[in-house]
């Protein structure tokens, strides 16, 4: 089975890597998004699959900027039977999708059709979900609409972020899609209809979603610095100086009530604690922009006016 795998960023390499060693599979091309600025001084870099990619010897790596014509007709010259799909960041169209005899495949982190969409990781850990997951559907129309071809449960333990759920649901991702290939192959795989009234949604992360709003309660504030950890990462203002929130939990100790935003002092074993709009959060590792990311003791040590002090933008 001739297989086109798509996708970009990090959490797609364990499965690409699982196509190219699977027996009976061929991987016959890599399909990605174009290089793109990064770093200080904006000097274009591959995809994080395209720079996997090219550690595969032999096998074309395309970096098209829409999927036009020409793009079509290069991909179906690799005539390619499957398209395997995993964070690819764009609709594919029927024109694009009739390229391939065994239709296309989707590897979405979490149990559809809860949080179809880009960012299904960040709204587990912002909901404060127990439970999240894998799938692995069908190539649809309609973003994540496709029929169920697999299904796991990833249970949450309330202290993931983003980049360690992220890292789990790559490698539980790559695990089922390697079970779906063998049953896509023999021809015993099964679909089950998605119950779309049952659907939610979740939206593209901003760099502003990181602002940290003091009037929200403490465990969604807690749950935001996670949801936001390693891009956007949780922000607010000290100063005039831009800060950024690293760890963090919900204080379960007594303090004076203060307005929201205000640092209230410090807890030998929780932290920094600062008031929010319902309740206390007790910060343990932050960072000014562009300075070293510090644990809470040696950030006060350097930053003596900060107790008493008043936060936000």
């Amino acid at each position: 089975m001739r297989v086109l795998f798509s996708g970009s960023p990090a959490i797609a390499i364990p499965s690409l890597e699982t196509v190219n060693r699977q027996d009976g599979i061929e991987l016959v091309g890599v399909l990605t998004n174009p290089d793109s600025p990064r770093g200080r001084h904006g000097t274009p870099q591959p995809t994080d699959i395209a720079e996997a990619a090219q550690k595969l010897n032999g096998v074309p790596v395309l970096k098209p900027l829409k999927l036009d014509a020409s793009v079509r007709e290069q991909i179906g010259s690799l005539k390619p039977d499957l398209l395997v799909s995993f964070a690819y960041g764009r609709i594919f169209g029927p024109k694009f999708l009739s390229l391939f005899p065994l239709g296309g495949i989707n590897i979405h982190p979490s149990l559809l059709p809860k949080y179809r969409g880009p960012s299904p990781i960040q709204a587990a850990i912002l909901n404060r979900d127990t439970v999240t997951g894998i799938t692995i559907q069908t190539l649809a129309r309609e973003m994540d609409q496709g029929d169920i071809l697999a299904a796991e449960q990833i249970p949450l333990s309330g202290r993931e972020t983003a980049g360690s759920l992220g890292e789990l649901a790559a490698l539980k991702g790559a695990q089922e899609l390697s079970e779906v290939l063998k049953k896509i192959a023999d021809g015993t795989v099964t679909r089950t209809a998605q119950n779309h009234s049952e659907a939610s949604y979740c939206a593209l992360i901003t760099r502003n979603d990181g602002l940290i709003d003091w009037n929200l309660g403490a465990a969604q504030i807690e749950a935001k610095i996670r949801a936001f950890d390693p891009w956007p990462l949780c922000r607010t203002v000290h100063n005039d100086r831009e800060l950024f929130i690293l760890e963090a939990g919900v204080f379960k100790g007594q303090a004076p009530v203060k307005s929201p935003g205000q640092v209230l002092g410090i807890d030998k074993n929780n932290g920094i604690l600062i008031q929010t709009g319902d309740g206390i959060l007790s910060v343990t590792r932050l960072q000014y922009q562009a300075k070293k990311a510090l644990f809470w003791r040696d950030f006060l040590n350097g930053v003596h006016d900060f107790s008493g002090s008043q936060l936000g933008f």
